[in-house]
C-alpha cells in the first residue's frame, strides 16, 4: 500500500502532527501509520557550498580568488544533524512512499528546509504543502483536509533559495574583501559584512554620529500661573504665527520656544501680575485601538515595556506557539485577519471567557480577559471590518492572535507576552476611546499662553487596559466664567537645552529596520512601507544578535550603542563608494523584490543577476583602494605623543604622531580600540583589564596594554600568569587597598595584574595559590564584589557570563567554597507544580569552562 511522506521542521511539531492524526506507531526517529510516514528535520540540515571546481582551497581571503560567483551552488550536510539527514533521505527513498507533504514551519526558512532536504535526496516524487495558522490540533486536522499543491509554492521556494544565495554571495565575498582589504599592512583582521547586517549597523552608526557631533542649544519658556475664581491654572506662551520648518536646522524649533533670554525676560516683565482675557475650544477626540500585533511590533513593544531582547521575544513567541499551542504563528509581517476569520475570532472569544476549559488551565489568566471577551460577544461587536478582517493586508501569514488552547502552566516572561497579545486581540473589537479636548488661551497684554486638557469620556478599547492604558490623560481644566479677568499671578522662565537624538533601542532599532532606516510614528503608514524593510520580521532579532556577536554593537542598558569597529567599517565602506552595503533604503529594495517574487511577480535569474553585479561592484572598489588613502572624518587626540610631545591624530588604520614615528594600531589581536581607550593609555600608560581580544585559534582573551619603556604597547596578564614566578621578584602592595582576608590561609588579598590574588601567591617565595580573575567568563569582577565574595562567600547576582562551551550568556553568584576556591551558585528558581524542589547547583569554574581551574581560577588565556 502506498503512503505519503510528512516531514516537518522540528520533532515537536512531528508530534503534534501525529496526536492530532491519529493511528501512528512511533518508531526511533519517525512515526508511521496506514496511510502516512512522519518524520521531521531539526531546523536546517543542509548549507550552501561553492561547487568543487570554484572552491578556493589556499588565500581565500586574497584578492586574487575574488570574486567568488558560481554558476550554481552545491549543498553539504550540518555535520552535527547528518543522521537525521540520512534518515529523511532514507524514508523519502522508500518505494512504499509515493508522494511528500511539507509540513515545514509556513514561511520562506520552512520552505527552504524542505527544498534542500529534496535535492539532497534527488527526489521527483509529487510534493503537497501544509500551511499552518495554528498549531492546535483542529488547525492541523483543517490544514490537512485542504493540503496545497507543491506547485502553489514556487515563487516562496525560489525567494526562499534567492535570500540564502544572495546572503552567501554578498557575506562571502564582502568580508573577504574587506578582511583582504584590513589585512594589507600585516595581521589577520577579520572584518564581517553582510547584505542586511552592514546597512542596519549604518542606521545605528548614523545616529550615533548625529549624537557625538551634537551641540547643545540653550532656549527658554515662558510659563503662567493664572488665577481665576474656582482656582487656578498654568498655561505655556506660544509663538501664534510659528509655522514647522523642514530643513535640519528647523529641527528643534517648536512655537513655545524663545531662542533670545533678553526677549524671553522682557515677555515675563510684561506679562508678570497683569490681568488677561480667555477664550477656550472643546471639542470631542476619538482615538482607536492600535492595530494586532505582527512580530516586529510585538519584539518592540515587548522591548519597550519589559526590556526583552528582539531574539527573547521571538523565542518566547516560539515556544508559545508551538509548545503551548496558545498563540498563531508568530513569524508574521501582517497586523490583519482573514475575511473568513470570524468564527474563528468568536469561538476564541468563547475560549477567553473561561467557561468550559476544563481544569487544570490558567484559571487566573482567563479571569483578568473574562469580562471583556462576554462584552465582545454580547454585544456583538465582531463584524466584518477592514482594518481587522482585510485578506489584502495578509500575505503568508496573519497577525499574531490567541488560539483555541487555553494557557496553562506558562512562565512568567511567556505570560507577560501572551497577556500582551490578548489584550491586543481583545481591544482591537472594542469601539474606540473618547475624549473631549479643550484647548484654552489666555492672553496677557496681548501675549498667547496655551492650556491644554483632556477628558475620558468612554474609555473604550482602554477599558481593556485600565489605569495601564490611560497615563497621560490631562484631565480636567479649573473652569474660568465667561468674560472672567484673570490674573497672571506668577510668570516662570524656565531655561533649559536641546538635546541630541536618543540611541536606538532594540525597540526603536526594530521600528527603523521595517521602515528601512525611515522613523515612522503612523502605525497604517509603516504597515505600507514594511514591505521595503530591512530584513524579515523572522531574521530581524538574529541580525541584531549577530552585530552584538561581532562586536559592532554593545548593549548598556535598553540602548545599543555601536562601537569604534563599527565606524571603522562604515568609514571604509563609505570611503569605498560601496551605497549597495551601507544604504538602508537600498537594501530594503532588495528585500521588497524578494518578496514580489514571492509572489511571482519577478524572476529568480533576474534577481540574481542584480546581486551577481552587486558583488563584483564590492570586490572591485575594494581592490581599487589602498588603505593610506581611505577619506574619513578622523579626530586629533587631546593627549599628545608620548615621544615627542607632537599631536596625535586618527587615520583609518592607526593613531599616529604628526611629528614624530610614534603610532598605535587601531586593531589588535581582532579588537578595535576606542579613541578613549587609546587616551587611557597615554595618560596612565596602562589600561584594561579589557575584554574583546581574540587569539590566533580566534579563542577570546582578555588582557592589560601596557607601553613599554619604548612606548610600544604591549599585553600584560600580571605577573604568575602562567604560574611560574621562580623568577619573580616581590611583589609591593604597599600602597594598594587589602580587599580582604584570603580564604586559603588569611593572608589580605590585593588586586595584580589580570586577577585579584593573595599577597602570599605572587614573588619567589610564594606560599599560597589563592588567584581569582578580574574578568572571568567575559564578566567584568569588580572591586566591590570581591569585597563581597571576601566578606560574605559570595557576590551579587552577575548577568553577563558567557559560556565557553554555548556561547550563551547566563547568570550566577561567585562564591567561595569551602576550599578557597571561587566558583559559580546559580539563581535559585520556585520548582514547577508537583515537582520535587531542585537543590542549588554549585559548579567550580573547572565545570563551567570545562577545563581545569587549579593553576588558574580565571579562563583568561594569552594570546597564542
Amino acid at each position: 500500500m502506498s503512503k505519503k511522506l510528512i516531514i516537518a521542521e522540528k520533532p515537536s511539531v512531528a508530534g503534534d502532527i501525529a496526536r492530532a492524526l491519529g493511528g501512528f506507531t512511533k518508531h526511533d526517529e519517525y512515526f508511521e501509520s496506514e496511510d502516512f510516514v512522519l518524520s521531521s528535520a531539526v531546523g536546517h540540515l543542509l548549507e550552501l557550498t561553492c561547487p568543487e571546481d570554484y572552491e578556493v582551497k589556499r588565500g581565500k581571503w586574497s584578492f586574487a580568488h575574488l570574486p567568488v560567483i558560481p554558476p550554481h551552488f552545491d549543498l553539504r550536510p550540518i555535520e552535527k544533524s547528518e543522521p537525521r539527514l540520512k534518515l529523511l533521505t532514507r524514508l523519502i527513498k522508500r518505494k512504499d512512499v509515493d508522494g511528500l507533504v511539507n509540513a515545514c514551519d509556513a514561511g520562506r526558512e520552512g520552505e527552504l528546509i524542505f527544498n534542500y532536504i529534496v535535492q539532497h535526496a534527488k527526489s521527483g516524487k509529487p510534493v503537497q504543502r501544509l500551511w499552518l495558522q495554528s498549531m492546535t490540533q483542529q488547525a492541523i486536522k483543517e490544514g490537512f483536509s485542504r493540503l496545497r499543491a507543491g506547485a502553489e509554492m514556487k515563487g516562496l521556494a525560489d525567494a526562499a533559495v534567492c535570500r540564502s544565495e544572495s546572503d552567501w554571495l554578498v557575506g562571502i565575498n564582502g568580508t573577504r574583501a574587506m578582511t583582504a582589504f584590513n589585512s594589507k599592512t600585516g595581521g589577520f583582521h577579520l572584518t564581517t559584512v553582510g547584505r542586511v547586517q552592514t546597512p542596519t549597523l549604518a542606521l545605528m552608526v548614523e545616529r550615533e554620529d548625529k549624537i557625538r557631533k551634537f551641540k547643545a542649544r540653550p532656549y527658554w519658556e515662558l510659563e503662567g500661573c493664572f488665577t481665576c475664581t474656582a482656582g487656578t491654572y498654568k498655561g505655556k506662551w506660544f509663538d501664534e504665527k510659528f509655522a514647522k520648518g523642514k530643513t535640519e536646522e528647523d529641527e528643534h524649533q517648536r512655537a513655545e520656544r524663545l531662542w533670545d533670554e533678553s526677549r524671553a525676560k522682557a515677555l515675563q516683565a510684561k506679562c508678570a501680575g497683569r490681568s488677561g482675557d480667555v477664550s477656550e475650544e472643546t471639542k470631542p477626540s476619538t482615538q482607536l485601538s492600535p492595530l494586532l500585533f505582527d512580530l516586529t511590533s510585538l519584539q518592540r513593544e515587548a522591548n519597550s515595556r519589559f526590556g526583552f531582547s528582539a531574539k527573547s521575544t521571538l523565542g518566547l513567541a516560539q515556544a508559545l506557539y508551538e509548545k503551548h499551542k496558545v498563540l498563531t504563528y508568530p513569524r508574521t509581517d501582517a497586523r490583519a485577519l482573514p475575511e473568513d476569520y470570524l468564527p474563528t475570532v468568536k469561538a476564541t472569544l468563547a475560549i477567553l471567557t473561561g467557561e468550559g476549559v476544563g481544569k487544570g488551565h490558567d484559571e487566573t489568566l482567563l479571569a483578568r480577559y473574562s469580562p471583556f471577551a462576554h462584552q465582545i460577544l454580547a454585544r456583538q461587536w465582531v463584524i466584518p471590518n477592514k482594518r481587522i478582517f482585510n485578506n489584502a493586508k495578509i500575505s503568508d501569514h496573519f497577525a499574531i492572535i490567541p488560539t483555541l488552547q487555553a494557557p496553562k502552566h506558562l512562565s512568567e516572561p511567556e505570560q507577560k507576552l501572551y497577556d500582551m497579545v490578548v489584550k491586543r486581540f481583545l481591544a482591537v473589537f472594542h469601539p474606540a476611546a473618547e475624549f473631549m479636548i479643550s484647548t484654552r488661551i489666555t492672553r496677557v497684554e496681548g501675549e498667547p499662553f496655551k492650556t491644554e486638557g483632556k477628558v475620558l469620556i468612554n474609555p473604550g478599547w482602554l477599558s481593556v487596559y485600565g489605569r495601564e492604558g490611560q497615563e497621560g490623560d490631562e484631565g480636567n481644566l479649573v473652569a474660568v466664567e465667561p468674560k472672567e479677568q484673570v490674573l497672571a499671578e506668577e510668570v516662570v522662565l524656565n531655561a533649559t537645552e536641546t538635546r541630541p537624538p536618543p540611541r536606538y533601542s532594540e525597540a526603536t532599532l526594530l521600528s527603523a529596520m521595517e521602515g528601512a532606516g525611515k522613523m515612522v510614528d503612523d502605525e497604517e503608514l509603516k504597515a505600507a512601507m514594511a514591505g521595503r524593510g530591512l530584513g524579515t520580521p523572522a531574521t530581524r532579532a538574529q541580525i541584531i544578535e549577530n552585530l552584538l556577536g561581532e562586536q559592532y554593537l554593545h548593549r548598556e542598558n535598553r540602548e545599543l550603542q555601536p562601537t569604534a569597529k563599527a565606524f571603522s567599517l562604515m568609514t571604509l565602506l563609505n570611503g569605498l563608494g560601496i551605497p549597495e552595503l551601507t544604504s538602508p533604503e537600498l537594501t530594503g529594495d532588495w528585500e521588497w523584490k524578494l518578496a514580489r517574487m514571492e509572489r511571482g511577480e519577478m524572476s529568480r535569474e533576474e534577481f540574481m543577476k542584480q546581486i551577481a553585479k552587486m558583488t563584483q561592484h564590492i570586490v572591485d572598489r575594494a581592490k581599487s583602494y589602498d588603505s593610506d588613502t581611505i577619506p574619513g572624518d578622523f579626530g586629533e587626540l587631546a593627549t599628545p605623543c608620548p615621544k615627542c610631545g607632537g599631536k596625535v591624530k586618527e587615520t583609518y588604520k592607526k593613531f599616529q604622531c604628526v611629528a614624530c614615528d610614534f603610532s598605535l594600531w587601531k586593531i589588535v589581536a581582532s579588537r578595535q580600540f576606542e579613541a578613549a581607550e587609546i587616551e587611557t593609555l597615554l595618560t596612565e600608560r596602562k589600561i584594561g583589564p579589557i575584554t574583546g581580544f581574540r587569539n590566533k585559534m580566534g579563542r577570546p582573551f582578555n588582557a592589560i596594554i601596557k607601553l613599554n619603556t619604548e612606548n610600544s604597547p604591549e599585553f600584560d596578564f600580571g605577573q604568575g600568569a602562567n604560574g611560574d614566578d621562580s623568577n619573580a621578584e616581590e611583589v609591593d602592595f604597599s600602597q594598594q587597598e587589602a580587599l580582604g582576608a584570603c580564604p586559603k590561609c588569611a593572608s589580605r588579598v590585593f588586586g595584580h595584574g589580570m586577577a585579584y590574588v593573595c599577597e602570599k601567591s605572587v614573588g619567589p617565595s610564594k606560599s599560597c595559590n589563592f588567584r581569582s580573575g578580574k574578568v572571568i567568563l567575559q564578566q567584568s569582577v569588580e572591586e566591590e564584589q570581591m569585597k563581597k565574595l571576601l566578606a560574605t562567600g559570595r557576590t551579587d547576582l552577575l548577568k553577563d557570563f558567557i559560556s565557553a562551551r554555548t556561547k550563551r550568556k547566563f547568570s550566577a553568584f561567585l562564591v567561595r567554597g569551602i576550599d578557597g576556591k571561587v566558583g559559580f551558585e546559580f539563581e535559585k528558581r520556585e520548582p514547577k507544580t508537583k515537582s520535587p524542589p531542585k537543590a542549588k547547583k554549585i559548579l567550580t569554574e573547572k565545570s563551567a569552562t570545562g577545563k581545569s581551574a587549579s593553576k588558574k581560577e580565571s579562563p583568561i588565556k594569552k594570546a597564542g
